[in-house]
Parts: structure tokens; sequence; C-alpha cells
């Protein structure tokens, strides 16, 4: 058994097994008292032949009404054949002549199902768990048209999820994940719908790929998203040039420019160090030529005496 399969819904289990035997038991006891107190008024007393008469009435009302619980449909047959579906409530049938063949539970039921070691188109096995949401619209048809609903319903999910895995690649059932659930959903769907079944929905719950594909894909995802990488830098690099060729045409048709762009850039140099540049100019030269030519007499004042 697959793990997933754990989550199923049981094809013997019943929702409210305490209705029917608590009912049944209801009806036996009204019959057997109805019956009592009619023999009690026709005859006088309480005998032998009115217990037995009481017996008897409690297990032909026993065998003739019947509860059926919300979420069930119930199929009777009448000498065998088709006669009609009831529920939910109480029915009635023909003890002997009418019985109960089957009691289709009409909620939505899940099914847990996988396909193990399953080879795709690439020839790559893998393990898929799939989970499958489905319910009983028609009870007449689960009943006549398939033996066992339950267990054919897991056994057409399993059929169809390893045929669209063996013709999907191992990328293809990684990526389509969504596409592939619509896919099994529609081939189930068209399985199913004449047992009068219908399908809900169709889940994929995991993708196992070996570990040695899982490294391989891991560095060949790696080595995708460095080539993408070193594409995008090359591509940066050419705008960047672009712009420098663009950027040396406009210094070299202007001077002004290139110097106002060395300017530039000594202000943000100066600015990022908190440092201090000295630039020689031909004023300071000048002036430092005129003191260096008069004489240390004529620079000196003598001061006021008091």
């Amino acid at each position: 058994m697959y793990p997933i399969e754990r989550y199923s819904t049981r094809s013997d289990r019943r929702s409210s097994t305490n209705a029917d035997p608590v009912f049944s038991a209801f009806v036996f006891c009204c019959g057997l008292l109805a019956a009592g107190v009619a023999g009690y008024f026709l005859l006088g007393e309480v005998n032998v032949a009115v217990v037995v008469g009481g017996f008897a009435a409690g297990c032909l009302a026993m065998l003739s009404i019947h509860i059926a619980a919300q979420w069930e449909r119930v199929v009777v047959l009448r000498f065998g054949h088709y006669s009609r579906t009831k529920g939910p409530g109480p029915y009635l049938t023909i003890p002997f002549i009418e019985h109960t063949a089957l009691k289709a539970d009409t909620r939505m039921m899940l099914t847990g199902f996988g396909a193990e070691q399953t080879l795709t188109s690439d020839l790559v096995p893998i393990n898929v768990d799939a989970v499958l949401y489905w319910m009983v619209w028609d009870a007449s048809k689960a009943c006549m048209e398939v033996e066992d609903y339950y267990n054919a319903v897991s056994l057409v999910a399993q059929t169809a999820l390893r045929d669209a895995i063996g013709r999907a690649s191992v990328a293809e059932v990684a990526r389509r994940r969504n596409q592939l659930d619509e896919e099994l959903q529609e081939v189930i769907e068209g399985k199913t719908n004449p047992w009068g079944i219908t399908i809900l929905s169709v889940e994929i719950r995991d993708i196992v790929i070996p570990q040695a594909l899982q490294d391989v894909m891991s560095t060949e995802a790696q080595a995708e998203r460095e080539r993408n990488a070193r594409m995008v830098l090359a591509e940066a690099e050419k705008d960047i040039s672009e712009m420098l060729e663009e950027a040396a045409d406009a210094y070299d048709r202007s001077e002004n420019a290139m110097r106002l762009r060395t300017m530039h850039l000594l202000y943000e140099s100066v600015k990022s160090s908190g440092g201090t540049v000295v630039i020689p100019s031909a004023y300071s030269e000048g002036f430092a030529d005129r003191l260096s030519d008069q004489p240390l007499e004529s620079m000196v004042k003598p001061g006021k005496r008091g």
C-alpha cells in the first residue's frame, strides 16, 4: 500500500452505524406493543398467542420500515430488479419481496493514490502521490454498473496517473502540475461518470525524483543561473562602454566640459576623504615674485615711539 492511501475513505466504513439498529429496535418494539395491545382488546387477556403475534408483528414491522441518513441514498430491488432509490428519511419495503441492495454515501470522498517507480517519456523513474476528491451522484448506477466503486475509482485514478506520467518528461511533470491535474480529472471523469460518480478535483501532492537526478538537475540549474548572470553583466558592460564613448566624444568637443568634469571628480574625492588639495595658480606665483624682488627693509615699517 502506498503511504498516501492511508488517507483514503474506507470502503467498509459507514458514518453512522448506530442509527439503523436503534431505529429497527424502536420499530420492533412499536410493532410488538401495538400487536400486544390489539390482542389484549380482542381476547381480553395476554396469552401465548398474543405474545407470538406481537413478536411476528414486530419482526414484520422491522423488515418493512427503514431509515436513511441525510447523506445516504438507498437502492431498493424488487425480485432482483431495480425498483427505486429512496432517502433520506424513513422508507418502506415489502418483506421478502424487496430488499436494500446498496446504501450509497453521497458526501465527498477522498482517495489517495500513487504511481511508484513510473517511467517518464525520457526514461526517468519517479514517484508521484496524488489525492482524488469524488462523490456519488447516482446511487442506482453505482449499484448496477460497477461491483465495488470504491476500489474501481482508485484503480482508474492510478492507471490514469501512470499513463499521464509516461507521456511527459520529468521536467514537464514538475512544471505542469496544474495542467496534469486537469488532464487527470478529465480522464478519470470520463471513465467514472457512467458509474454515477463525478470527480470534483485531482491534486498532485508530491513528486519524488531520484537523488542522483536531483543533483544533476541542481547543477544544471546553477549553471543556467550563472550563464544568465554573466549575460546580464555583459549587457551592462556593453551599455556602460557605449555611454563612456558618448561622454568621451562630448569631452573631446568641449574643453570646458572636460575641466568641469575634472573639477567635479576632484570635489568628490576631497569630499569623501576629508583632505585638502593645494592647486598652484599663476596669480600666486606672480605674488611670490613681487615679494622676492622687494628689499627686506621696505617690507618692514618702523613703529611709532611713544
